[in-house]
């Protein structure tokens, strides 16, 4: 199989080397704009090209992931479709082209594959699953917080998409995190927001949004997001008379309250797994191996993906009327 990945940056670095770790037969081919991210691709072994058009000159694809900045993702995807190309995109963040790229899939019968990451999580299914086997109604309390400039400390969070306010830090935590709590507590049918921004840092958005949900399932959820938490967080809690899970965002601090002994018990989603030491405790890599083996047999015809682009305007519609809430 060969794969051509449009953006070299971090994403696009990751994205080849799971890959080759899943099929070391996959060749990989990228496309970047920069001249520094193509010299660097080329030394880890990728040829690189300066452009779509180039690429597909010199060779011949039998799919693309897109992991450039989301507000570019569209036109991408376009042409990568037009060019017969299956696609594999990260996270989208706005709707641009959706009815287009939906429609030009669709009509080209080539599979369009969104990425969610955390859909993909160990200790996230086992709360889906605790949840949806649960009958009654349950509560939950989530804080996802970290701070801005240490997203990527190798670069300025003015020089890339979060300090986009259509793209920004907050609305990309809303997007990680959303698609799960959906999958898990229902359609979201009312909310309420509170937010404002407490930082100095130089950007256009509140950066501290408070919101209480109320999904289809009849649950209740208080989310809590922001961009100045010192410290990276993803504290979560959920309740219910019986039900009682806590998750402190890492592989290692999944609990459940057992009511016999009366103390938390810890809950071992994963015999192993494996953390890049430049990103906070609570982003593992066995999420995104997960994930690029469901678009693999996905390709193949044997899996349907977990995330559809369908799926994503939901979360998208409440992404906006939350920036939209006086």
């Amino acid at each position: 199989m060969k794969l051509l990945i449009v953006g070299l940056g971090s994403m696009g670095k990751r994205r080849a080397r799971l890959l080759k770790g899943i099929d070391p037969s996959i060749q990989i081919s990228g496309v970047d704009n920069t001249e520094f991210r193509r010299a660097e691709a080329a030394s880890l072994g990728i040829t690189a090209y300066s452009s779509i058009k180039e690429a597909c000159e010199c060779e011949t694809f039998d799919a693309a992931l897109v992991c450039t900045a989301p507000l570019s993702h569209a036109v991408i995807i376009q042409q990568l479709l037009k060019l017969g190309l299956s696609v594999f995109t990260e996270l989208n963040l706005v709707k641009d082209g959706y009815e287009e790229c939906i429609a030009l899939a669709k009509e080209k019968n080539l599979l369009l594959f969104l990425s969610s990451t955390m859909l993909y999580r160990g200790e996230t299914q086992y709360i889906n699953r605790q949840v949806k086997a649960f009958d009654k109604k349950v509560n939950y309390v989530y804080h996802i917080g970290q701070y801005l400039p240490d997203w990527h400390p190798w670069e300025n969070y003015r020089n890339f998409f979060v300090g986009n306010k259509r793209t920004g830090g907050v609305r990309e935590i809303f997007g990680i995190e959303l698609p799960w709590l959906i999958d898990t507590f229902g359609d979201v049918t009312s909310f309420h927001v509170e937010k404002d921004k407490i930082s100095e840092l130089e950007v256009d958005y509140e950066d501290s949004v408070f919101v209480t949900l109320r999904h289809a399932s009849g649950a209740k959820g208080m989310l809590a997001v922001d961009v100045v938490s010192p410290k990276a967080v993803r504290n979560f809690e959920v309740f219910g008379e019986g039900l009682h899970l806590f998750w402190e965002g890492n592989p290692k601090a999944l609990y459940r309250y057992d009511s016999e002994k009366k103390e938390k018990v810890a809950v071992d989603t994963y015999q192993t797994f494996e953390h890049d030491s430049r990103y906070s405790d609570n982003i593992v890599e066995n999420a995104y191996v997960d994930e690029l083996a469901n678009f693999l047999a996905a390709l193949r015809g044997e899996q349907a993906p977990r995330y559809s682009f369908e799926q994503d305007l939901k979360a998208i519609a409440i992404m906006d009327a939350i920036e939209e809430a006086e």
